[in-house]
């Protein structure tokens, strides 16, 4: 059965006021920051021409970026929640650079790995800190907040592939340098909220110690809660790891598109996930989070199931609604996560985010190295079955939220 509890999360600060610039900035700055990461995806097609590698190798590439991006998000989120740092997402963009410029002028594929290994580091400074920032300026609107926060980065996934096709296949791998200039606008832009957050500790005395929050769940039961999302958070990255990762070389090879093509038609799959994240946050505010994480999972199976036997119209068209519903869960799972344990905000945060860019390095590895023995197209038919794992979120507690107006 489930168990029912009332959770009350302070909003530290005093007024608890929903703070729009900030969350506005922070989501323009996950959109350039994800548009940048995005880029090494996208530049697979080039990649793998240029360096003659073999599927293998280009899920290595994503491992690489996603292992370093994930391993030390839970680290750096705990060690956030304890000791602040303001201009920390500044310095963790300054990583972020020095990726891109190393990709520039890389000349052999341990130089793309190098490059995948810094951006991946500056991703797990961004994530973890970024959200304990949105949380922190959402005045108790905690889906919402995440949403708009994440819709900034959803989008940036979605344009990187697009700006790739437009200017980094056309003029080469030396136009990745270019977008540099994309890095130092974020790099101020995260300087300005740092500011906002140091005077906004500043005017916080009891930020290092949130006021106790009591709810009735055992700890095993939120042992076991976290256990499931961890377990739904896997269904979906490793079913997006076969999107994000090789669906353009599932449509170069099953219909015979080209390169450019094929990168537009990932824009548009990409885009639909920037859809479902935006929406995903404020529905699970006013429904209830478990209800959207059951549609969002298990409701892409019928969808997933069929995939693979369509043809390129349908195809478009279920990759578009496999993208909206599948990616409206993550705001409302890590927004499940921090009401289950109260007063870890930046550590759940990196636990989540850092485990679902584990999840994809893994997965684009391993399907990597299946679609190199067995072929793309059997990648797409085995990964069509993940998201009948959502039939785990019955297991998930029923929580009722109360936000207080003030701390």
């Amino acid at each position: 059965m489930a168990t029912t509890a009332e959770i009350g999360i302070p909003v530290p600060g005093g007024s608890g006021q929903f703070q729009f610039k900030v969350l506005g900035a922070l989501s323009f700055s996950h959109l350039l920051n994800d548009m940048l990461q995005s880029l090494l995806l996208a530049m697979y097609p080039l990649f793998k021409g240029e360096f003659s590698l073999s599927f293998a190798q280009i899920g290595l590439i994503t491992l690489t970026y996603q292992v370093t991006a994930s391993l030390l998000q839970p680290l750096i989120g705990l060690y956030a929640d304890r000791n602040p740092r303001p201009y920390s997402l500044s310095a963790g963009m300054c990583l972020t650079l020095a990726g891109l410029l190393t990709l520039a002028w890389a000349h052999s594929f341990h130089g793309v790995l190098l490059a995948a290994a810094l951006v991946g580091s500056g991703s797990s400074v961004f994530h973890p800190e970024s959200s304990r920032i949105a949380r922190l300026a959402s005045g108790g609107r905690h889906g919402l907040a995440q949403s708009i926060f994440q819709i900034g980065g959803n989008t940036g996934s979605a344009i990187g592939p697009l700006l790739a096709a437009a200017i980094i296949l056309p003029y080469g791998q030396k136009s990745v340098a270019w977008f540099g200039l994309a890095a130092l606008m974020a790099i101020a832009v995260l300087w300005q909220v740092g500011g906002w957050y140091k005077r906004h500790l500043a005017d916080a005395p009891e930020r290092g110690s949130s006021k106790p929050v009591h709810h009735a769940l055992p700890s095993r039961t939120v042992a076991w809660s976290i256990a499931i999302l961890v377990l739904l958070v896997f269904s979906k990255y490793f079913y997006l790891a076969s999107l994000s990762s090789y669906y353009s070389f599932y449509l170069i090879e099953k219909f015979g598109l080209s390169v450019r093509s094929s990168q537009l038609h990932l824009f548009l799959f990409l885009f639909a996930v920037a859809i479902g994240t935006l929406l995903g946050g404020p529905i699970g505010d006013r429904i209830g989070r478990k209800h959207v994480i059951w549609v969002s999972i298990l409701g892409v199976a019928p969808f997933s199931l069929l995939l693979p036997y369509a043809n390129l119209p349908w195809t478009v068209v279920l990759t578009f609604v496999i993208g909206v519903t599948i990616s409206s869960a993550f705001s409302a799972i890590v927004v499940f996560a921090q009401e289950l344990i109260p007063g870890r905000v930046g550590a759940v945060s990196g636990l989540f985010f850092g485990f679902a860019f584990g999840v994809g390095g893994i997965a684009a590895a391993v399907l990597g190295s299946l679609a190199d023995s067995h072929g793309i197209a059997f990648v797409f038919r085995m990964c069509a079955y993940l998201p009948l794992l959502g039939v785990a979120t019955t297991f998930l507690p029923d929580i009722k939220e109360c936000h207080p107006q003030s701390a």
